[in-house]
């Protein structure tokens, strides 16, 4: 199987000899988790998966970001789970980073390869396993869903990257654009999960200052992020992190594509 082109944690551990000098911030408004920060030693086991392990990239933090939590899995042959969720107020959006995973979903089996991405919704049946010989990797993006009475629950979908169309923004001359796995009118879904990608030299041109909180992993490519008062240099597998209304701007400065994954929430009202 060929390597895909998006960033996967690769875990092992640093030399003795590395210097302790790294990109790892955590601030108020942001935090900064470098790819070389997922190593063995920060990885977690999960009730009912067998043959796996997770890094926790983020978690509700009161005072923080408070509606998710996002998990990068690595599952070895032969590994899963039959009993993948144990709360049934959360919802789900699996996309796949490296190898295949086999997902049934009400028991129908769908197959995810390097960008497959699934939407798991409150209160599904679904499993996972890895029936391939090797190991598959992919983000697991949770949140509690938020019902609004007349507005139907949405249903359960997969589809991939590759299938999805790429929207660019208006006046950027096709430098930014917008993978959109959901519609944003869909008043349905209360979470967005898509992915971001800015050709060489496209910028965010202004300090977005917004409600939603924001999981945004590195795919592809490297750039410069203003998060509140920093510029901070990214690349492909590191992680940001932002609660509400932390100004926000990038500029992407590499010789190829800048791509992340993005997480954030919508359309509800603010909780009282």
């Amino acid at each position: 199987m060929s390597r895909s082109s998006y960033y996967a944690p690769q875990g092992g551990l640093p030399p003795q000899t590395q210097l302790l000098t790294d990109r790892a911030m955590f601030t108020e408004s942001f935090a900064v988790i470098p790819k070389g920060t997922l190593t063995d030693i920060v990885t977690s086991n999960l009730p009912f998966w067998s043959d796996t392990r997770v890094w926790v990239i983020a978690r509700p933090m009161s005072g923080f970001s408070e509606t998710f939590s996002h998990y990068i899995a690595e599952v070895a042959p032969g590994g899963g789970s039959d009993t993948p969720e144990l709360n049934p107020e959360a919802q789900g959006v699996l996309f796949v980073v490296e190898g295949s995973v086999s997902v049934s979903i009400a028991g129908k089996s769908h197959q995810l390869g390097d960008g497959g991405y699934a939407y798991l919704p409150a209160g599904c049946e679904w499993t996972l396993k890895n029936t391939s010989d090797a190991p598959a990797k992919f983000h697991w993006i949770r949140k509690k869903y938020e019902a609004v009475e007349g507005i139907d629950a949405p249903e359960a979908f997969v589809t991939s990257d590759a299938e999805t169309p790429l929207n660019y923004m208006p006046d950027t001359d096709g430098k930014w654009g917008t993978t959109r796995f959901v519609e944003p009118d869909d008043l349905r879904h209360d979470m967005h999960v898509n992915i971001v990608t800015f050709e060489p030299g496209g910028v965010i041109p202004f300090l977005e200052t917004h409600v939603m909180e924001h999981g945004l992993y590195v795919l592809e490519g490297k750039a410069v992020y203003k998060l509140n008062q920093d510029w901070v240099e990214v690349e492909a597998g590191d992680y940001m992190w932002l609660r509400a209304f932390c100004p926000q701007a990038c500029y992407a400065g590499g010789p190829a594509k800048f791509r992340y994954l993005l997480y954030k929430d919508v359309n509800r009202h603010m909780t009282l």
